[in-house]
């Protein structure tokens, strides 16, 4: 059985699944965007980096510190990136359209969406400019796999990061999961109809070893307890949402936890174990 051997979840509620309302469409208070706020990282190279970048670098630096682990256990060609989300690069899009003088007032305007100084770059508007960054930042050398969509896209990044260990392609996974929102808040309230409210930005990453038994993966016709127990607590959190999930079962003192997620139509379910939490994992 693959194993869950650390987890860091940042969302627009806090840091850590204590920060979760027991209700949060009721915390919401009415708001469609829960908002992230933008971390503040040390050194030159995130400057310009985008929201979701920073995001899925702190959300790796809160999974270490929650197994107990050092930066050096991730260097190298022996762990695979595994990287899942449905806003994807629309955030950064859309910074960047808006950072075109002849379209939406020039570059101050992309600072005041992005929080960032000046234009951005266009590198940072494809959807591997995260799982880049976060590559850079640990020294990542292995293999890597970018998914597009919702939670059912979470689903499948953690079983393909189950498929990585169990063929020997790498020692351990991280499966990293970034949703942002507010720059696209408009885009998304005409697509009401593609997610439930409120949309709480979210970055969440699992560190997967491989154990014994079989990984368990197939469609699902109904959403799991930890699918609703998420959405209940978390809010709307697209890709993020398996991962918090995991983190409630884990705090639930679970030692598997059975997730599943949908999107368009389509909800795939997979079954993980679980390290106890707040106990260093040594891998």
């Amino acid at each position: 059985m693959t194993e869950v051997l650390g987890l860091g979840v940042l969302t627009g509620w806090g840091a850590g699944i204590a920060a979760l309302p027991a209700d949060a469409r009721a915390a919401a208070g009415g708001r469609r965007v829960v908002e992230v706020a933008r971390p503040a990282l040390d050194g030159q190279r995130f400057r310009r980096a985008t929201r979701e970048c920073l995001l899925g670098v702190a959300a790796v630096d809160a999974m270490l510190s929650d197994a107990g682990l050092g930066r050096e256990v991730l260097r190298g060609d022996r762990t695979a990136l595994v990287y899942v989300t449905a806003a994807a690069y629309g955030a950064s899009n859309r910074v960047f359209i808006d950072a075109d003088p002849a379209r939406r007032g020039g570059p101050a305007a992309a600072e005041a969406s992005s929080g960032a100084p000046g234009a951005l770059h266009f590198p940072y508007t494809a959807p591997s400019a995260v799982p880049a960054e976060v590559a850079i930042e640990y020294s990542l050398k292995g293999g890597y796999v970018i998914l597009v969509g919702g939670a059912a896209a979470a689903v499948d990044a953690l079983w393909q990061a189950s498929v990585l260990l169990a063929a020997g392609r790498c020692e351990r996974a991280l499966v990293v999961a970034v949703e942002t929102f507010a720059e696209c808040e408009t885009l998304w309230a005409r697509g009401r109809w593609v997610a439930r409210g409120p949309l709480v930005e979210a970055a969440t990453c699992a560190l997967l070893a491989g154990g014994g038994g079989d990984v368990r993966y197939a469609a699902a016709s109904a959403p799991s307890p930890l699918e609703a127990l998420t959405a209940r607590r978390a809010g709307e959190t697209l890709a993020c949402g398996p991962l918090i999930g995991l983190a409630l079962a884990r705090e639930a003192g679970e030692r598997h936890a059975r997730l599943s997620g949908q999107w368009r139509g389509r909800r795939m379910t997979v079954t993980l174990g679980l390290s106890p939490a707040r106990e260093p994992a040594h891998i």
